[in-house]
C-alpha cells in the first residue's frame, strides 16, 4: 500500500482520489530512492506506472513551498509532455504550481506561465531552448531533473537539446532517468550526467506486458481495411490502431467513420488543439476509434483500451512492444492484433526473433 512508503496525508488522499490502490513494482521501488534524492535509472516495461514513479517524490519535495522553479521534466512528445503535467496537478492536488512548455502552441502564454514562478516545468526539449534562448526562463534553481522516455528522445534526435539543458542545470542536482529500453546512446547520457545511479529494472525490458493476447493476421495491403472493420464489429471496446504514415492515418480514419463508428486521429500534422481533442475524445469514450502514427505509441495513457491494432507492422520490435503496450496497462488485459502483408515479412521475423516465439495465427 501507499501508506508504507511515508507519504504525507494530502499525497495519499490526493492517490486515493486518483484511483491508485496498491503501488506497482517500479513504483515501491523508485519512489524511496527519489524521496532520499538519490539519482537512478528506471528501466520497466511500459504501461507500469513510471510516470507518478516520479510524480511523487517531486510532490513530496516541492509541495507547498512556494520557492519558484526546482523542478524539470524533459519528454519526447508533446502529449506526453501534457499527461505528465496532468499528473503533477492531480497527484498535487492544487499545492504546486505547474507550466507545460511544448511546441505547437503560441510562446506567449509559456512565457506568462513560465515568469509566473511554477514549481515544475513539463517540456519537451526543442521548446524549452526557445525560451531560453529568449531569456525567458532560468534553469539555474532546478533540484530535480527527470529524463523521461530517454531513449525516444534520443531516437528522434533530441541529444544536442538534452545535453544544452543539462548544461544549464547544477551540478548539485537529482536526476531521475526513465527508459523503456536502454540503448548505448542512453548509457552514455546516463555516466556523463547521473551521479552513481541506482539502477531499478522490473521485468524484462523491451518486452510486452503481462496480460496481453497477441494475434497475428496474413493479410495483402488492399485487404487490411476490410479486416480492420470485421473486427470492429465483432469486438468492442476502445481500439488504437496504428499506421505506418500520416496520410494512411487520414485515409483510415475515412474508411473506419464511413462504416458508422466514432473515429479519430492523432499524426503529427494536426495541430496541437486537434491533437488534446482527438486523445480527450478517446479518453472519455467519445470516439470508440483512435487512428495513429507513432507519435502516440511513448507515453499515450488511456484507461482501458481494450484492442490494439497494428495495420501496419512497425520497423523495429522495440516498437512493437511500444505499440501493444497501450492495452493491459495496470494489470488489466487486452488484445494486440497485428496485420502482416507479403512484404511485411522481414518485420515480422525481427519481431519474432525478439521475442523468442512465434505470433499465434489468426
Amino acid at each position: 500500500m501507499f501508506d508504507s512508503l511515508n507519504l504525507s496525508p494530502a499525497t495519499i488522499e490526493a492517490i486515493r482520489r486518483a484511483g491508485y490502490t496498491t503501488p506497482t513494482p517500479i513504483q515501491l521501488r523508485a519512489i524511496p530512492l527519489g524521496l532520499a534524492g538519490r539519482d537512478l535509472i528506471g528501466c520497466a516495461q511500459t504501461g507500469t506506472g513510471k510516470t507518478a514513479a516520479f510524480v511523487i517524490p517531486m510532490i513530496e519535495r516541492f509541495a507547498g513551498q512556494g520557492a519558484g522553479l526546482r523542478g524539470l521534466v524533459l519528454a519526447p512528445t508533446r502529449e506526453l509532455a501534457s499527461q505528465i503535467a496532468e499528473a503533477l496537478r492531480a497527484l498535487g492536488a492544487g499545492r504546486l504550481r505547474v507550466v507545460t512548455v511544448v511546441g505547437g502552441e503560441p510562446m506567449g502564454p509559456q512565457t506568462s506561465g513560465l515568469r509566473s514562478r511554477p514549481d515544475v516545468v513539463v517540456a519537451t526539449p526543442g521548446r524549452l531552448i526557445d525560451h531560453l534562448e529568449r531569456g525567458a526562463v532560468s534553469l539555474g534553481g532546478i533540484r530535480v531533473l527527470v529524463l523521461d522516455e530517454a531513449d525516444r528522445m534520443l531516437d528522434m534526435g533530441f541529444a544536442p537539446q538534452v545535453e544544452a539543458i543539462l548544461a544549464r542545470v547544477p551540478i548539485d542536482r537529482q536526476t531521475l532517468c526513465f527508459s523503456a529500453t536502454m540503448p548505448a546512446a542512453v548509457e552514455r547520457l546516463v555516466r556523463r550526467h547521473l551521479s552513481r545511479p541506482e539502477r531499478i529494472e522490473v521485468g524484462a525490458v523491451a518486452t510486452p506486458v503481462a496480460g496481453v493476447t497477441e494475434r497475428l493476421y496474413a493479410a495483402r495491403g488492399e485487404d487490411k481495411t476490410s479486416l480492420l472493420l470485421r473486427l470492429l464489429g465483432a469486438e468492442g471496446g476502445p481500439t488504437l490502431v496504428f499506421t505506418r504514415t500520416k496520410r494512411r492515418a487520414d485515409r483510415l480514419a475515412r474508411a473506419v467513420g464511413a462504416a458508422g463508428h466514432r473515429v479519430t486521429r492523432i499524426h503529427a500534422d494536426r495541430s496541437m488543439p486537434e491533437r488534446r481533442e482527438a486523445l480527450e475524445g478517446f479518453r472519455n469514450g467519445r470516439y470508440r476509434v483512435l487512428v495513429a502514427t507513432d507519435l502516440a505509441a511513448r507515453g499515450l495513457d488511456v484507461p482501458g483500451i481494450a484492442h490494439v491494432v497494428n495495420f501496419d507492422l512497425p520497423h523495429t520490435a522495440e516498437d512493437y512492444v511500444h505499440r501493444i503496450g497501450r492495452t493491459a496497462r495496470a494489470e488489466r488485459t487486452g488484445v494486440a492484433s497485428s496485420f502482416a502483408a507479403p512484404e511485411e515479412a522481414d518485420q515480422l521475423r525481427t519481431i519474432e526473433r525478439h521475442l523468442g516465439h512465434p505470433l499465434l495465427r489468426s
